[in-house]
């Protein structure tokens, strides 16, 4: 027996160390026919795209981004940390994540945010910068002003122009709780409700009247969101199908006044309410995300294990209402691939930025114009030109100060 638990302990001590530094990277895998099969289907059904977190090229992860059908993808940050949790701005032009302060952090500790901080980099892969510190689980308000976020017991919002930060939810106060923990706080599109999953000294999901601070519990379970006119609520529970010790499956509900109408009966969940357990091994779901339009969900799925930031999680794609069968898998990788988000549309392209070397080309061809205009003689129209031409080296001289600036 003591020499069984000395080589448990030898097994187990190696396991930690294998993770110690991070994720695997995994290696691309090919889908099978019939996964083929549903990808050719997809191509050309929807425009958008998903971001996610990965492991693939980075075992601290990094920011993915492809196209909502599965194609192009390719990162959009890179660093020696941890980056997960991205969120889509509403206009797609940004990319709202989690960034660990040094090296690899588990995803457990995401109930420490002095460990972490939010951080932003554009759709394209450029200009990324942080804008809170200590902090987790940030989302966007729908005018893209303002970010919601948690520090473990606390939620706040923040102004993205004034740069104010606003206690809306004291977590310990509310819950009458010590060492209650609100992780993925997820405020509703009209902005009195705020859906929370409870970790720490509680564990079940629900939602926060922000007015009456009353708290109506939905159940056990995790990741509780609102679709995008606040007339649903989703989440995680742990029952259904899986390979797993801890299977899933996701749960929908009619949302009225911020409280679920369906309840969860005793002998079970209502098949009213059951949205996606997919079939099969393969299918502890998590991280689902519902499109902008409530049209289209993303997940991810696993055939094994549970930790969020290691196991060989693979992101699903469904037209919701369709056949549960069209479910299409989006990632073939063994690496980690984990809380995704979709943003429908065209990503807004920037203009090209004029090089110095033009601006100020453009500079001396104004000066030249209005040089000539001035020598020649004096009347309406050469004034008129004059006028047009001090424009246009106005204008060129500012883009060349902008440059240098």
């Amino acid at each position: 027996m003591a020499r069984f638990l000395s080589f448990a302990a030898v097994a187990l001590l190696g396991a930690t160390s294998l993770f110690a530094q991070g994720a695997p990277t995994g290696a691309a895998v090919d889908p099978s026919a019939d996964e083929q099969k549903a990808l050719n289907a997809l191509s050309g059904k929807i425009q958008g795209v998903i971001v996610w977190a990965s492991s693939r090229a980075n075992s601290n992860h990094d920011i993915w981004l492809m196209n909502a059908d599965g194609s192009n993808p390719r990162p959009i940050t890179k660093s020696n940390n941890v980056d997960w949790f991205p969120r889509m701005s509403p206009d797609g032009s940004t990319v709202l994540f989690n960034r660990s302060k040094s090296g690899w952090v588990p995803e457990n500790d995401a109930n420490y945010p002095e460990k972490w901080d939010l951080w932003m980099v554009d759709s394209d892969g450029e200009n990324p910068r942080k804008v809170v510190d200590n902090a987790t689980w940030g989302t966007w308000r729908p005018d893209g002003k303002s970010i919601v976020f948690s520090r473990a017991a606390n939620v706040y919002t923040l102004d993205l122009g004034t740069k104010k930060e606003t206690l809306i939810i004291e977590g310990e106060k509310a819950f009458n709780k010590k060492g209650v923990v609100l992780q993925e706080p997820n405020m509703s599109p009209d902005g009195k409700h705020v859906a929370i999953t409870l970790r720490g000294s509680m564990r079940e999901t629900g939602v926060w009247d922000l007015e009456k601070k009353v708290w109506t519990k939905s159940g056990d379970g995790c990741q509780i969101d609102w679709n995008f006119d606040g007339s649903k609520l989703y989440r995680v529970n742990p029952t259904g199908n899986g390979g797993t010790a801890a299977p899933s499956e996701i749960l929908w509900f009619t949302a009225k006044d911020g409280k679920q109408v369906e309840k969860m009966g005793f002998f079970g969940v209502p098949k009213n309410v059951q949205l996606m357990d997919l079939p099969g091994r393969r299918s502890h779901e998590y991280f689902p995300r519902f499109s902008p339009d409530g049209k289209w969900l993303v997940w991810g799925a696993t055939d094994k294990g549970h930790d969020h930031d290691l196991f060989d999680y693979e992101l699903y794609l469904w037209q919701i209402g369709s056949p549960k069968e069209t479910a299409t898998r989006i990632t073939f990788h063994t690496g980690n691939d984990r809380w995704p988000d979709i943003w429908l549309g065209k990503l807004p392209v920037k203009e090209a930025p004029q090089t110095t070397a033009a601006a100020a080309k453009s500079v001396e061809q104004a000066g030249q114009a209005a040089a000539a205009t001035v020598g020649g003689p004096v009347t309406v129209e050469n004034m008129d030109k004059l006028i047009e031409a001090i424009n246009r080296l106005t204008e060129a001289v500012n883009k060349l100060n902008e440059k240098k600036e």
